[in-house]
This record gives C-alpha cells, structure tokens and sequence, in this order.
C-alpha cells in the first residue's frame, strides 16, 4: 500500500495580544469574539477543514482558559476521521523552563508533540487574520514545486507594501530576496513581480494596484526542513527563520488574490467587524461550500420588536426594542432596550441570560443588567462580553476631548472606544 503524504496544520496563537488590548485582558487573541458569534480561530481552523486538512494545533500560553472551552466544546471529531484540534499550551520542562520566545520557537518547543503523526508537511496559520483560502490547493502547489518551504503571497500595491514583508520571485515563482515592512521612500522595484508569473498564477496583469507580493504569514514546510532550520535559537519565523530559509533552500510561493486581513489592532479588529454589515462587504460568511465554523449555542432567533436596523448583524438569541441600529453587529444573547441608539457598534453579547431574580436584585443594588439600557446612545465603540451599560448613557457622542489609553472600565485606542469585559456602566454616564 502506497503510503498517503500527510499534513498538519499549526496555528500560531500569539503572544500576550497587546495590540488587541483590553479584548485580551482576560482571553488569548485566538479567543477574541468576532462577526457576532465566531472567535478569530475559527477562521484558521475552518478553512482547515475545509481543505481537509484535520489534524490540527493551537500554540498559545496566555489567558487561556477561554480558548480551551471553546474549542472542547466545539471542534469534536467522530473516531473515524482521525482529526483533532489540540492546544498546546507552553510548559515547563526538564528541557526548558522559559515560556515560548517567538512564533518560531513556540513550534520548536513543541516538534515533539508533532512528531507523534509522523507527518510529512507542516502547515503554519495565523491566529488573528481573516480570509478564506483551499489550503489543499497551496500545498499540491508547494509538493510540485519541489520546494522545501511554500509561502503564502498577495499582490499590494507600493503603499501597502510599508507595512508587510516583500518578496522577489522569479519568473517560476520561486523566492529570490526578501524585505521586511521597506520605507515609503525605498526603491524596491526590483521587487516587482513578474508579468509572466502574474500571468500564469493569476491570469492577471500587473497594474499599480498589484505590483508587489507581501508575505500572508502562511507557510508550508517540509517536515525534514523545518526541523533543521529550527535547529537553533532563533525565535521568530517572520524576523529570522524566513529570510535566512530563502538565501540556502529552494522556496515558492503560492499566489492568492481573494480578501485578506490582518485582524492584530482594535483599529482594524473594529473595521473589519463593521464591514461585515456592510451592503457588500469585501468578506463573505453567506459561503455554504467553505463555511466558517463555530460553537453551536442552540439557542432561539433574535426577537426584534418595533426598530430601525440597517446595515447591521443581529446574532441569535438577542432581544431588541425600540431600537435606532445601524452599522452595527450585535453579539448573542445581546439585550437592548427601549430608545437605545446604536452607530457604528460591535456589541459582543453575553455568554449567559440573567434570571428574574438576578435582575430584580440588580436592581435593588443599583446594578444595571446585562446589555444595554433605555435611552443610551452609543457611537463608534466596542462592548466587551457581558458589559452592563445603564440607561441614559451618552458613549462617543459628545465633542469632548478623549485622552487616549487604559481606564477602569474602557479603553480608547485609535479614537474607538472599547467598554471592557464585566464592565458596569452605571446610568446617565457621559464617555
């Protein structure tokens, strides 16, 4: 019997989130919720299964108790399919006693966990980007290459090229050179990709808007490979491994050209959330043949009584009245109540309802409950899980001076404001 070349995919979750702070304070990045009712891993897990690629770990050793629940209760595999999905939380050894470095060092402290599929690729993704993408198609590519290690790549134009690391590939598409985040006044076209390259991948012309590759972070190694290139104390793919891999071996890439987004910041946590309500959002989750998957809540459908909602997400389970929402996606189990007005919000929900008597008790207390109160008006923020928000309340509406920063109850970052997980927002306040 010829044995079946086998894959496993790796999914890098990051270290402490600081970018994504305060939605990290109390989970990893991987767990942060999105578009309503998913968490950013399901979309690298997702397009795995979609591949067929099923066999697959979360590296993570921060605030992990969230992500663990999530996935057990979610990504449950029957015994015939051989497929899992594994966090490897960073330990201590008789080895080593320090916690993960680096991207690169978090997959070397744990090729010994690997080994045990005896697989012959490993498949690197990202925890906090949002695309679609036939892993299957990426790795035929890279086992027809005869390449030792497959990068993943997006044409961009010269503006967009400032943040990300450039490649130069020939006309075959294999890797020449590489540069990391090159200034806005740098010449880099030297760099440009190859009409016939373009031509052949893509069956696109070069133009302005797509003369440049840009690393998407995702890679496939052979197996042999990256256990060399690994055999050292280099900590980070990006930085050290990456560059060093394409001045000795054999590298291709693999040309992608649908949606990408790297998800790493509240300024771009906050964009991307808001563009899924858009009229015609550059994503698109209405994909019945590469779904995105997540928990199943079983809960009832949004009730929606007597409102105005355009261009917004209503999640299950939610219960709105009289409500003014519009570019807005609301969470599960989000309560709203009378002649509140939403703009521009991303409302996370609650991962629980309260009972009569926990809101009667709220109450007495001066509590106010689960979600948000009569006649709060609320602009360009984000509401952590189970924030309470009392009635009256006036966020991001008023022309008044923000500082920037980190406070008991909120944060503002990039003019957005984010009420933190648990927060109580008492009634009448102005933020």
């Amino acid at each position: 019997m010829v044995k079946k070349e086998k894959a496993i995919a790796i999914v890098l979750g990051g270290g402490k989130g600081t970018r994504l702070y305060p939605l990290t304070m109390d989970r990893s990045k991987p767990a942060v919720p999105f578009a309503g009712k998913y968490r950013l891993v399901d979309i690298p897990i997702s397009n795995c299964i979609n591949s067929g690629i099923r066999q697959i770990y979360i590296l993570t050793q921060f605030n992990s108790a969230s992500l663990h629940n999530h996935i057990s209760n979610t990504y449950i595999f029957d015994t015939f399919s051989n497929g899992f999905v594994e966090i490897l939380a960073a330990e201590q050894t008789y080895h080593s006693e320090s916690w993960y470095q680096g991207t690169a060092d978090a997959v070397r402290k744990n090729l010994k966990h690997f080994h045990d599929q005896n697989a012959d690729y490993y498949i690197i993704l990202s925890g906090d980007q949002l695309y679609r993408m036939d892993i299957q198609e990426m790795l035929d590519r890279h086992i027809a290459s005869g390449a030792e290690l497959t990068i993943a790549a997006k044409p961009i134009s010269r503006k967009e090229a400032t943040g990300l690391g450039i490649i130069g590939a020939d006309e075959k598409g294999y890797i020449q050179k590489f540069y990391e985040k090159p200034a806005n006044d740098l010449d880099i076209s030297d760099y440009k990709i190859p009409e016939t390259y373009m031509k052949e991948a893509l069956n696109l012309k070069v133009g302005s808007s797509n003369e440049y590759l840009a690393s998407m972070g995702i890679y496939i190694f052979n197996a042999k490979t990256l256990e060399e290139v690994l055999n050292n104390d280099k900590t980070d793919f990006g930085k050290e491994i990456i560059p060093d891999v394409i001045k000795t071996r054999k590298v291709a890439t693999f040309l992608f050209n649908g949606f990408w987004e790297d998800i790493g910041t509240i300024k771009a946590f906050y964009e991307t959330n808001l563009d899924l309500a858009s009229i015609n959002p550059q994503f698109n989750f209405y994909d019945e043949t590469m779904p995105i998957y997540t928990h199943r809540r079983h809960l009832p459908a949004t009730k929606v009584n007597f409102c105005n909602i355009s261009c917004s997400l209503a999640s299950e389970g939610s219960i709105i009245t009289n409500a003014y929402i519009v570019n807005s996606i609301i969470g599960v189990r989000t309560l709203i109540e009378s002649g509140a007005s939403l703009d521009g919000v991303y409302c996370m929900g609650a991962s629980f309802y309260e009972t009569d008597e926990q809101k009667l008790e709220n109450t007495k207390k001066g509590i106010p409950n689960i979600g948000i109160g009569k006649g709060t008006i609320i602009r360009k923020a984000i509401i952590d899980q189970n924030a309470r928000i009392g009635d009256g309340c006036r966020i991001g509406i008023d022309d008044i001076p923000r500082q920037e920063g980190d406070f008991a109850m909120y944060s503002i970052h990039d003019g957005i404001i984010v009420i933190n997980k648990n927060a109580v927002i008492k009634n009448g306040t102005v933020m």
